[in-house]
């Protein structure tokens, strides 16, 4: 659906009810002066609509309309097609969910599209009727304002998933930390996710802020270089808590090795300490007659004291005591 339109002369906002009718007064007056349309979810009667009055290049109507498509800035004859990924961090779950944002830019127009939640754009608008400076500028002025306001969020998204990266890493190298290789391998796609919307626009900002580039104006070129920069800024950050979480998860597996190694010793021990008494008990376990040990007695006060039994007991007792002491020594216990 067309969530708002209207036309804009010298950065005034003037009522828009048909854009056919805003066209041609547009055409007819200043050069500053352009329409902007915002849709958002738009059906394709709708976008049919829209896209047949200011005659949007076939091509760039198709990526809009399939959706999910790749960030990228491409141009078709006067006009520019440029696709954003906005994103949202969702502060219950740690997830990063990302939109799309779409911008038809003509010498006269623009047309903003949005799909999916993630598409923080609500009061832009507002803002910018309320300073004006952008929209003077023109179709190009809404635009910086457009993926700066998307880049800005970027930069506290990063900040977001850098808390979450210490939190991690804190727990797996604490001593009483519990976190799970399912914890890492999580906000590891959520970097990842982060990467898929910021790469691919890194190369057409750059583009935007150099000296070829189609923005108008010296001013704007400035503005789109401090946008580059915002954005060189959050995908180093995000290359480096890639690095960071592949290193940490590294250290967990090797952890949890580390630990089932150590349950291993401990398991291997008492096994080693449990099988002395155990194989004493089963050689006099065979009941054979001739076994000096079960008929060996002293006399004591007249009474026959038979100490096989008890010094036997005390043998696997001792043995054990002994190789427990050695096994806690050498660390195994």
């Amino acid at each position: 659906m067309i969530v708002d339109q209207a036309r804009y002369s010298g950065g005034r906002r003037v009522p828009c009810e048909d854009i056919g009718s805003a066209l041609a007064q547009i055409r007819d007056g200043d050069a500053s002066d352009f329409l902007w349309i915002g849709m958002k979810d738009p059906s394709r009667e709708t976008f049919a609509r829209v896209s047949d009055e200011l005659e949007l290049h076939p091509l760039a109507i198709e990526d809009s309309v399939k959706g999910d498509q790749r960030p990228k800035i491409e141009r078709y004859g006067d006009g520019y097609f440029m696709v954003l990924r906005p994103l949202r961090y969702v502060e219950e779950t740690s997830d990063v969910e990302s939109g799309e944002l779409m911008v038809f830019l003509g010498p006269h127009s623009i047309v903003t599209v949005r799909r999916g939640e993630a598409t923080p754009l609500a009061g832009l608008r507002s803002s910018l009727e309320a300073d004006r400076t952008a929209l003077e500028h023109g179709p190009w002025g809404v635009f910086h304002a457009i993926i700066d306001h998307v880049v800005d969020r970027y930069l506290i998204i990063e900040d977001e998933l850098q808390q979450d990266l210490d939190a991690i890493e804190s727990g797996v190298f604490s001593t009483d930390g519990k976190v799970e290789t399912s914890d890492i391998y999580a906000l590891k796609r959520e970097v990842l996710e982060f990467k898929r919307a910021t790469l691919p626009l890194a190369r057409p900002v750059a583009g935007l802020a150099d000296q070829r580039s189609p923005v108008p104006t010296e001013e704007l070129r400035l503005l789109m270089r401090d946008v580059k920069d915002h954005l060189s800024l959050a995908i180093d950050n995000t290359e480096s808590q890639d690095r960071l979480l592949s290193d940490v998860l590294s250290a967990h597996l090797a952890q949890v090795g580390l630990q089932q190694n150590q349950d291993m010793r401990r398991i291997s021990a008492w096994a080693a300490i449990l099988a002395v008494p155990t194989a004493i008990a089963g050689i006099y376990g065979m009941n054979f007659d001739g076994m000096p040990e079960l008929s060996a007695s002293v006399d004591l006060a007249g009474h026959t004291l038979h100490y096989g039994y008890p010094v036997v007991l005390l043998v696997m007792l001792g043995t054990c005591v002994l190789l427990h002491r050695l096994f806690k020594r050498s660390g195994w216990l």
